[in-house]
C-alpha cells in the first residue's frame, strides 16, 4: 500500500468514526469574556506601571532639586597650603 492510500484509508476510518462532541452554545461567549477580561487586566497594569514610572522621575527630580548632587559640599576646614 503507498503512502496516499494510508492516508486515504486513516481519514475514511475517522470520518466513519463516532461524530465529535458537540461544543457548549456558550463556549464562544465565555471565551470572549474572559479575553475581555485579559485585555482589561494588562491594560490596567501597563497603566499602574506607567504611573509608577511617572512617580519615581517625580521624587527623583524633586530629591534633585533638593539636595542637588552636582554642587560640591563646603569643606569643613580651610585648605593648607605650601606642603
Amino acid at each position: 500500500m503507498s503512502r496516499p492510500e494510508r492516508r486515504e484509508d486513516r481519514v475514511r476510518r475517522m470520518l466513519d468514526g463516532p461524530p465529535r462532541p458537540v461544543l457548549p452554545p456558550a463556549l464562544a461567549d465565555r471565551a470572549a469574556d474572559r479575553g475581555r477580561r485579559v485585555l482589561r487586566r494588562r491594560r490596567a497594569a501597563r497603566t499602574v506601571g506607567w504611573w509608577l514610572l511617572f512617580a519615581a522621575v517625580v521624587a527623583f527630580t524633586v530629591w534633585a532639586v533638593i539636595t542637588e548632587p552636582w554642587t560640591t559640599p563646603p569643606l569643613d576646614s580651610t585648605p593648607v597650603e605650601g606642603w
